[in-house]
Order: structure tokens, then C-alpha cells, then sequence
């Protein structure tokens, strides 16, 4: 191998991640100012790639020695500093000299790259909830243990595979979900996603665009994004009410009466990224065999009176959403949402404004945030609400705050005070969690 040809190659490797221009004196007396490879010959000198001969030359016309080589790649993989597009091409050239490397003692076994591409990071964490009617005196309390796992695999420069693995179990005596078969270990999420200058691809099982208000949800399908400062996202596929609406909810949540499960979805949505500011108009649709919507007013006691307080007219939801956010400085923000389900008669709306200061980080012991916010939450629309402290159905105010004791460690308190929107009547919800990052 020519060393012009490892000259065109270490520059690929290492030039083009650097982050200094050529300006290196040239320490070898046979390179010219004026030679066509003087820049990148200097550079690399200087960043400690090639070292040349000790008599100050550096030979550029000699064939050398696969040894060599394998000693320039070496120090290609220990800057860290470099693209994907390098990376990818360090790795090829390491796979191709791996005897002489591990000569070297760097090792790049098959099975050490492999494992190299995937990561994995998770958590534990501990909930504790009690919901309370305070004028039927009804309550409700819960404890709920999660180990989370979310792998990511690294398949070329542009996709990675994603996933999402729950095990999770109720600590409690007294939650509806003890009777039912709640400890378990469950697939999630799992999705292929593509990353390219500009534009992505999710294709799997996933969540979508509004999973940080009305919409926390995992659907199946396919979705793409276009833009940068303004981006443009669509997607589309089927989605189980299920998975939200299942054994340890309110058994009389309004979706226990979806005869069909699985509805067609659909969605888009423009978003807009400022600086201090984002944010976005997203549509949402769903179709499903005799979606029902519950009539306001209705008495939440039993499955007869939720049967006789809906309206059967409609097959489908079609869901409007604005939503904002405003970053004052380092810790003062505003954030909202409007949203308007235009095919629902009753309990149609819902809307949120929130007032937040600074925020725990889970990577910075002793840092810590809190709250304030308003939220109105209608049956109808807030169908897959975010929100722990005023549930769908309710309206209220919230409280909260979060704290990081130690590294990886977040507290969060929640205490939200307001009336259900059909009855009435006056409900209060406790949320607690830990939280450990691993």
C-alpha cells in the first residue's frame, strides 16, 4: 500500500473531523509548501496520526507495511470527535487490520463491536396515587412497582432499532388491579427508525407527536417528519385501547365501552422551534366500530348508567390540537394546549396552562423544580391524558415539584384539587414517584 493512498485515507478519517483549520507547521523536509497533500500531511502530523521517519521525512512514495497502517488507524480510533460518516469508515478499516491491531493492543473482536453498537439505559421506579371523590367520599389508592428497559441497536450510519420492555406489578392490597393478572412483563414499544439531514422514519410500534399532553400513546404504524426549524410529521396505523383502558383504570373509564378495541389512526401535524419557543397544530383521527361518547352530566356508578348516557352516532374521533411553549430565561417557562374533538356533542374539549420553574436533572444532585397549572380535561377529547395529578374528565388545579437527591435519583409530588366536569363533585388526587436511572 502506497503511503499517497494512506494519506487520502487518514485525512478522510481524521481531516474531516477536526476541528481546527490547516495551519500545523510541516515537520517533514519532503513535503513541500507547495505539494498538493502539504495541508492535510501537516495536520495529521500535528493531531498525532503519522509520525514519518526519524530523519524528518516523510516518504510519501514508499510502500509500507500493513503494521504501519494498523498503527495510523489506531490513533484514528482514539480521537473522539468524529462523525458517523467517519466512524462508519474507522470501523471498516479496523475490521480489515484487526490481526495487526490487536497486535497493537487494541482490540476490535467482532463480538466487542457488536456489543459497542448497542446500549442500554432504563430505570425503577415507584408510584404511589390516591384518587378521591370527596363528596360520594369514594377513594382510591395504589402502589405500583416498574422496571424499565429500552434498548437501542445501532443498525448502519442512518437506522437503529428502539425498544421499550416493562415488567411491572401492584404493591397494594386494596387496588382493583390486585385481582386481575397485573404482574407481568410487556413488549412496549419496539420500532426501526431512520435519520437522514432533514428527515426521519419510524417504522414499528411507537409513540407519536403529542405524547407531552392529551395523546400518550403507543400505536402501531408508520410514521415520517420532514424539516428542521419547521417540521412537517404524518403518520398512520392502529391503535389498542387496550393497552390504556385496560384491568387497573377506573372501571367505569367512558373507552370500557368500545366494543372494537383496535381503531384506525391517522395524524399530522406542523411543529416550530425558536429558540425560547415551540409550538405546533396536530390533527389526530381515529375509527372504531362503535365508538361511543359519554354524555355530560352522566353519574359514573355503574356500566348501566354508562350505557344509558352516550350518544351511538358516531363512529369516529377527530381531534384538533394548538399547543405552545415559551422559555423566559434558564428558569422561568410557560407552557399550554388547546384541543377540540369537532366530532363529539359533549365533553368535548380540553385545554391546560402551566407555569414552570427551573426543573430536577436527573444527571445534577440538589437540583430541583416546581409548578403550577390549570387543566380542563374533557372525557371526550382527553382521551390518552399525560397527566397524573387531574385526570381525564376532571378539572382543577395542580401543584408539583421534583427533586434530585442524588445522581440518577428524581423525586416528583403532585396534589391536584378541582371538581369532576360531569357531576360535579369535588375530587382530589395525591401522585408520588421515584425514580432511578440507570
Amino acid at each position: 500500500m502506497k503511503k499517497t493512498l494512506v494519506s487520502a485515507l487518514t485525512t478522510a478519517l481524521v481531516v474531516g473531523a477536526a476541528s481546527t483549520t490547516f495551519a500545523a507547521a510541516n515537520p517533514f523536509s519532503d513535503v513541500p509548501a507547495d505539494h498538493w497533500a502539504y495541508d492535510a500531511v501537516s495536520q495529521l502530523a500535528a493531531d498525532g496520526v503519522i509520525e514519518g521517519y526519524g530523519d524528518t521525512t516523510f516518504r510519501g512514495n514508499q510502500n509500507i507495511t500493513r503494521y504501519e497502517m494498523a498503527q495510523m488507524i489506531a490513533k484514528a480510533m482514539a480521537k473522539s470527535d468524529v462523525s458517523a460518516a467517519d466512524k462508519a469508515l474507522i470501523d471498516k478499516l479496523a475490521a480489515e487490520f484487526s490481526d495487526e491491531l490487536n497486535n497493537l493492543g487494541v482490540r476490535v473482536s467482532n463480538l466487542e463491536r457488536n456489543a459497542d453498537m448497542v446500549k442500554w439505559n432504563g430505570k425503577v421506579e415507584y408510584t404511589y396515587k390516591s384518587n378521591r371523590n370527596t363528596d360520594e367520599s369514594l377513594k382510591n389508592n395504589s402502589d405500583h412497582l416498574l422496571f424499565r428497559l429500552e434498548p437501542t441497536a445501532e443498525v448502519n450510519q442512518n437506522w437503529h432499532v428502539h425498544a421499550r420492555l416493562d415488567a411491572s406489578t401492584e404493591m397494594d392490597s386494596d387496588s382493583p388491579a390486585k385481582d386481575t393478572d397485573e404482574d407481568k412483563v410487556d413488549l412496549k414499544r419496539v420500532w426501526a427508525q431512520g435519520n437522514y439531514n432533514n428527515f426521519q422514519v419510524k417504522l414499528g410500534k411507537f409513540a407519536q407527536i403529542d405524547d407531552d399532553s392529551i395523546f400518550d400513546t403507543t400505536f402501531s404504524g408508520a410514521e415520517v417528519s420532514f424539516g428542521n426549524k419547521v417540521t412537517f410529521t404524518a403518520g398512520a396505523g392502529r391503535l389498542n385501547f387496550s393497552d390504556y383502558y385496560g384491568s387497573g383504570e377506573d372501571k367505569y373509564a367512558p373507552h370500557k365501552i368500545v366494543d372494537d378495541n383496535a381503531a384506525n389512526y391517522q395524524y399530522a401535524g406542523l411543529g416550530y422551534a425558536d429558540g425560547k419557543f415551540v409550538g405546533g397544530v396536530d390533527y389526530h383521527h381515529l375509527n372504531a366500530d362503535n365508538f361511543y361518547y359519554l354524555k355530560d352530566g352522566l353519574k359514573k356508578t355503574s356500566d348501566k348508567d354508562l350505557k344509558t348516557n352516550r350518544t351511538n352516532n358516531e363512529d369516529t374521533a377527530n381531534i384538533w390540537l394548538v399547543k405552545a411553549a415559551y422559555q423566559f430565561d434558564k428558569t422561568n417557562g410557560l407552557n399550554g394546549f388547546y384541543a377540540n374533538n369537532t366530532s363529539a356533542d359533549d365533553l368535548d374539549k380540553a385545554w391546560s396552562a402551566q407555569y414552570t420553574y427551573k426543573g430536577a436533572q436527573a444527571e445534577n444532585k440538589g437540583t430541583w423544580g416546581a409548578w403550577a397549572a390549570y387543566r380542563y380535561l374533557g372525557d371526550n377529547t382527553a382521551l390518552f391524558s399525560t397527566f397524573d395529578a387531574l385526570l381525564q374528565g376532571q378539572k382543577g388545579w395542580e401543584i408539583g415539584a421534583n427533586y434530585t437527591p442524588f445522581k440518577n435519583v428524581v423525586g416528583t409530588l403532585r396534589y391536584g384539587n378541582g371538581k369532576d366536569i360531569s357531576t360535579d363533585t369535588k375530587v382530589e388526587n395525591l401522585f408520588g414517584r421515584i425514580e432511578v436511572f440507570f
